[in-house]
């Protein structure tokens, strides 16, 4: 097969990890995953949003940008957990919504994002991976991650409604949209075929999907 390059996008809580290790492992692809751990602005970022969100935005988009270019001009095809786009159509959105990020410096990152993903190859597909904030929620409080204790149904709303906007107007690949309040990648292996069987179907060509567990 041809090399391919696929981002998973979505809301947080909706399954990208799992999807994104399980579509490698399937296929032997490469994958990559969002920097954490050795994320020096994340422990200052949730103790004072609002004097740190333009830091740990740059840190991201930096490490996103030599992820997404690293995994573009490897030779072996390559899975990602979640897109540079994201970071400022989304979450840097979201910040400087919440007055968490200031007018001035979310133009600033703007500027520099606009001419950063303009030297990015494109992706070969993304997946865009829904579900209803009421599915999100009991999946992060049922993961009990320290550091989302604090996110609420409101804030997951105002993601979706931000990825909405974003599908809607996103044109630099093909796009396979997967509903997954319905599936379940990580104990039902069939699951996991349908997904597999949908995106090998998109990089031969076809037109975008969106579907259930039931369609197949």
């Amino acid at each position: 097969m041809t090399k391919r390059f696929v981002l998973v996008a979505g809301n947080i809580g909706v399954g990208k990890t799992s999807l994104t290790e399980r579509l490698g492992a399937r296929l032997g692809w490469r994958t990559a995953f969002e920097s954490v751990s050795d994320n020096p602005y994340l422990a200052d970022f949730y103790a004072d949003m609002r004097k740190w969100s333009f830091h740990l935005q740059v840190f991201f988009l930096g490490h996103r940008a030599e992820q997404h270019l690293d995994l573009a001009q490897d030779a072996q095809s390559a899975i990602a957990d979640r897109s540079i786009y994201e970071d400022a159509c989304i979450f840097a959105r979201a910040l400087h919504h919440l007055d968490n990020l200031s007018e001035r410096d979310y133009l600033a990152y703007r500027r520099v994002f606009e001419l950063i993903i303009r030297e990015l190859p494109r992706p070969d597909l993304l997946i865009y991976l829904d579900a209803p904030v009421s599915v999100l929620l009991e999946r992060i409080q049922s993961r009990g991650r320290g550091m989302e204790t604090g996110i609420t149904s409101d804030y997951l709303g105002l993601l979706a409604s931000f990825y909405e906007e974003w599908m809607q107007s996103f044109d630099l690949c093909p796009v396979l949209t997967i509903r997954t309040d319905d599936l379940d990648f990580v104990h039902r292996p069939p699951h996991l075929d349908i997904v597999t069987d949908r995106m090998l179907d998109m990089l031969a060509g076809r037109e975008d999907v969106i579907f259930r567990a039931g369609n197949r």
